[in-house]
């Protein structure tokens, strides 16, 4: 390092990335040339393999698998189509810095993919409530919470979490993921059955398999195959325990779990019903408390699971229930029990996050008034949505290439989006997906508006 220029005084990454800008774009524009070129030749293998080609591998050997999947995953970059892990430079707001891996420089995006719901990333009063817990407590738990990791503010986060749900008690996990699969786990076991909806999250599918119990599934939001299927095992296999599991949003098409129908067939049958409202929690009901309040049917689900990292805008995962149910999650989940408990810290946001829900109903009102006018918008473009009826909006094309290509082209204009293939979702409906916040401006859907239909347009989708 020349002696004239410190540590602290050494050039910027902007400047950094303002240098190596002409390399990179030659770089760019040679993997652009080396796409329509790839294409011009008939080239698509790019697009028929998929994630679920390279789950197996060709021998015994566990890495043998790892290297093809490699060669198509720098075929997709050297293509333009690998739109994962793109980096942000800053908070997960309407607008984000992102670094072009491509070009090395920083672009400014319109963030279409994010869980944020109601922007409590970026609330004064949820970053404020974390800065003071870090001051107090420290950067971590220290420990599992069921020994020496609990404080006061997880205690009052878990009551916080039941009264919101509408229930006694409730159990907080590190992630949404290992509440799904702690909770199924500990209450499930071999003799059990376990009957998912078919389009339930990869956790829940997870926590089932896990769990040694038979699991069976019945057709998206099918209450009377639900019924069928539930009196079928009852004659088949008598009195085991069934555990009925659906999301209250799906997550992939932003519908809602028909509560009303569901209960009554579960109750008919003596099983037992568990939601999942990963995103529900905050978007829907009347005071955003998620599906039971949507539906009218508050307590009348006997396990409410979600996670803390979406419409709460921090990180984690809840069982609430009863307080017996509670009480035996603490001690047979096996993701809580063998799991650092949550840094003091984002309990506190989650804390503030949940009394701002409460405070500030105008924030879902905001986002509300996103969804409706994104859906009017969609609708008349042409756009196949589904059973959208939430902040998730699938555009579904049904064609690899043509997601592929649609989602390069709005990385490009500076959109971010999500493209969703096989096996995330069916061959045939391969999907750009975005998703809602309270915090976009007009601004914001306007330029997506118009990007969604230039780049549907040029790729023949709509």
């Amino acid at each position: 390092m020349p002696e004239d220029i410190t540590p602290e005084e050494g050039p910027s990454a902007e400047t950094q990335a303002a240098k190596a800008a002409p390399a990179h774009r030659a770089r760019a524009d040679a993997r652009e040339k080396e796409r329509l070129d790839r294409l011009a030749r008939g080239d698509y293998d790019l697009f028929r393999d998929s994630l679920a080609d390279f789950y197996e591998g060709p021998d015994r050997d566990i890495f043998a698998k790892v290297g093809p999947f490699w060669r198509f995953t720098e075929l997709n970059k050297e293509s333009g189509y690998y739109l994962y892990r793109r980096t942000l430079l800053g908070p997960s707001a309407n607008r984000v810095k992102v670094r072009d891996e491509d070009t090395g420089e920083v672009r400014e995006m319109v963030m279409m993919a994010s869980n944020n719901y109601l922007g409590l990333t970026t609330h004064p009063r949820v970053i404020e409530a974390g800065i003071k817990a870090y001051e107090k407590y420290g950067a971590g738990a220290g420990s599992v919470p069921l020994l020496a990791g609990t404080v006061d503010l997880h205690a009052e986060l878990e009551q916080k979490l039941a009264r919101f749900k509408g229930c006694e008690d409730a159990i907080v996990f590190p992630a949404g993921y290992s509440s799904n699969v702690g909770c199924v786990t500990a209450l499930a076991r071999e003799g059990d059955i376990i009957v998912n909806d078919i389009l339930n999250h990869a956790s829940i599918v997870d926590g089932s398999r896990l769990s040694g119990a038979t699991i069976k599934v019945f057709p998206h939001q099918d209450a009377e195959a639900l019924d069928k299927l539930l009196g079928r095992l009852r004659r088949q296999e008598g009195d085991h325990g069934i555990l009925v599991i659906v999301d209250g949003v799906f997550s992939m098409d932003g519908d809602i779990a028909p509560l009303p129908e569901l209960i009554p067939v579960v109750r008919k049958h003596g099983a037992r019903l568990m939601i999942d409202e990963a995103h529900a929690t905050g978007v829907i009901g009347k005071n955003g408390h998620g599906t039971p309040e949507h539906w009218g049917v508050d307590g009348q689900v006997d396990i409410v699971a979600g996670t803390l990292s979406k419409g709460l805008g921090g990180v984690g995962g809840f069982v609430a229930s009863n307080k017996e149910v509670v009480n035996y999650l603490r001690f047979f989940a096996r993701s809580y029990m063998f799991s650092t408990a949550l840094p003091p810290a984002v309990s506190a946001s989650l804390n503030t996050a949940l009394d701002v829900i409460e405070d500030e109903p105008e924030l879902r009102a905001r986002l509300w008034k996103n969804i409706d006018y994104m859906r009017e918008k969609f609708l008349a473009m042409g756009w196949n949505l589904g059973n959208a009826e939430t902040a998730i909006f699938p555009l579904i094309i049904g064609d690899d290439y043509k997601v592929k290509e649609m989602g390069r082209q709005l990385d490009r204009m500076g959109i971010y989006v999500n493209p969703v293939f096989y096996p995330a979702v069916a061959r045939k409906l391969s999907r750009i997906r975005l998703s809602l916040m309270a915090t976009h401006t007009q601004e914001d859907l306007d330029d997506t508006l118009a990007a969604i239909e230039k780049t549907g347009k040029a790729v023949g989708a709509i």
